[in-house]
């Protein structure tokens, strides 16, 4: 069990994972492998003395904006993917609990036969325990992305900063898999990302963030042990803070 002192500058992070991270290579679904390899990984930095919570999308089942442009009414299917993210985050909590580390999905609609209401104390309290504390349903509005709902959570529960796990090392001039020439940026600033447009996290998430002096890391999951290494305080992927030259 954890020992109570993290190891590095963060004590309580919010990691962000979205739907596709968890569909692996099969690009749909839940890859039974990735669940394995993140939970592993989630228990190590528990073991480190690191609170953890998660924030997971749902874009492996259902995308609302998708769907949406193909003529459903938008809130009808951001509803539905945010039922989506509770599929993605039971998937998560079992295997987490399979390491041994006891979790808690806080659903921001309501469903208790499943998970428990979200509720700021009380997701507090299970951090201070040492249970991972998964968010699900995103903000539980529709209309806003799980980007806002991994900001808006961290903020509520004191997190030092939002870990978002992407498949590229870091933030770039460009997409890398596209532009040969784009640029990985390893330090920005918050007004820097919103006026390039680089797709870190949305505008809103962006700005909740900004407001709250509450950095971003945007990281490489592929790469095993990269959680470890950010918690420890490591120079991993690219970081996003108010001042770009820290």
């Amino acid at each position: 069990m954890p020992d109570g002192s993290a190891p590095g500058p963060y004590r309580r992070i919010v990691l962000k994972l979205s739907g596709e991270a968890l569909a692996g290579e099969q690009g749909y679904g839940i890859d039974p492998d990735i669940l394995v390899r993140v939970a592993e990984e989630v228990k190590g930095v528990v073991h480190m003395g690191v609170q953890v919570a998660i924030v997971i999308g749902g874009g492996n089942i259902f995308r609302g904006l998708v769907a949406s442009a193909g003529g459903m009414d938008r809130a009808t299917a951001d509803y539905m993917g945010m039922l989506a993210t509770v599929v993605n985050a039971l998937a998560l909590q079992d295997a987490v609990e399979k390491t041994g580390v006891p979790t808690r999905v806080l659903s921001a609609i309501e469903m208790r036969a499943v998970a428990e209401p979200y509720i700021r104390r009380r997701a507090i309290r299970h951090l201070e325990k040492g249970r991972v504390v998964i968010f699900a349903a995103g903000t539980g509005n529709p209309f806003f992305t799980t980007d806002t709902a991994a900001a808006l959570r961290a903020v509520e529960i004191g997190a030092e900063v939002i870990l978002k796990a992407t498949t590229v090392d870091g933030i770039y001039s460009a997409d890398p898999k596209k532009d040969a020439r784009a640029q990985r940026l390893p330090r920005l600033g918050y007004i820097e990302v919103l006026n390039r447009g680089l797709t870190v996290m949305d505008a809103t998430a962006i700005s909740l963030c900004m407001d709250n002096k509450l950095p971003i890391v945007v990281f490489d999951l592929t790469e095993r042990g990269n959680i470890a290494r950010i918690v420890k305080g490591e120079p991993v992927g690219s970081l996003v803070t108010a001042d770009e030259s820290r």
